[in-house]
């Protein structure tokens, strides 16, 4: 790797973070395509994103503990059943040629698209939700414990729910080298009514449980680029920290127009990319 490459990396690294703080992501969808770019083999790319957002969302959770919006059980719940499935998305990503890998990934950030605006649609029901609460405040003071507890159910076994939505993250950790936050925070305002930025948080959380797993499982099968993801890891730490702090008060359009312009344009390309491994392995 030349100093040029070295640069390259560090200006990855940092988007990685700031777009790790502000939408609750890991920040592979940036990583992997660059890393890629850059000659290495997509499961290379995969690897070693995957050390680096170890680094980015470590420092992003740190930061939000210290301003008291993380809840450590929440991690944990769903952390758990990450941890394990990863070494699931690992085991596939050695299974996959490397232009099926490159093609799924590009399908992978479109459907993204999709999550991204879910998210939005989630967002202002649940304002809207709010906003007749505080209205129309329900009498819950009427209902006896049980007809409480009975209201406030999910449709889906909370249980299940966390297990659904930790353990499908974890298989995208392993599989694409993201955090898995991309599926995390709309599931979570899916299936356990969580709040946007309640969400977010749990999310970069959880992220740190996926990529640990993920990173030890590509790094026993020798795919980890050491020097490369640390020196992602450390400017995406950097980010994380600037994102958690002034980000957020950037307007939610601009965020979510960027978000989804950088999701098209890489998905294109790494949809050629793959292409292009195509022709020359047939």
């Amino acid at each position: 790797m030349d100093i040029y490459d070295g640069l390259i990396f560090a200006a990855c690294g940092l988007l990685a973070g700031l777009l790790s703080g502000v939408l609750g992501i890991g920040g592979g969808i940036v990583l992997v395509p660059i890393i890629k770019t850059l000659g290495y083999y997509p499961v290379e790319a995969v690897a070693t994103s995957s050390m680096a957002i170890v680094m980015t969302s470590v420092s992003g959770s740190v930061q939000n503990y210290r301003m008291g919006n993380l809840n450590l059980k929440k991690v944990v719940l769903l952390g758990l059943p990450s941890f394990f499935t990863a070494q699931i998305g690992v085991w596939l990503a050695g299974l996959f040629p490397a232009y099926l890998l490159l093609a799924a990934f590009s399908i992978f950030l479109i459907i993204n698209i999709f999550l991204a605006n879910l998210r939005k649609i989630l967002i202002n029901k649940n304002g809207l939700k709010n906003d007749l609460e505080k209205r129309y405040p329900p009498p819950l003071e009427k209902l006896s414990d049980d007809r409480v507890e009975s209201s406030l159910n999910h449709k889906l076994n909370p249980f299940a729910a966390r297990i659904l939505t930790g353990g499908v993250a974890g298989v995208l950790a392993g599989l694409f080298g993201v955090g898995g936050g991309v599926i995390l925070v709309p599931l979570q305002m899916l299936l356990l009514d969580e709040k946007i930025k309640s969400a977010i948080q749990t999310s970069l959380g959880v992220i740190v449980l996926t990529s640990i797993s993920a990173a030890v499982g590509h790094a026993t099968k020798g795919n980890v680029l050491f020097l490369e993801g640390i020196i992602l890891g450390i400017f995406g730490l950097i980010g994380a920290q600037l994102s958690t702090r002034f980000l957020p008060r950037l307007p939610n359009r601009i965020v979510n127009l960027s978000f989804t312009t950088l999701l098209v344009i890489t998905s294109i390309y790494m949809m050629s990319q793959a292409y292009e491994v195509y022709l020359l392995q047939n």
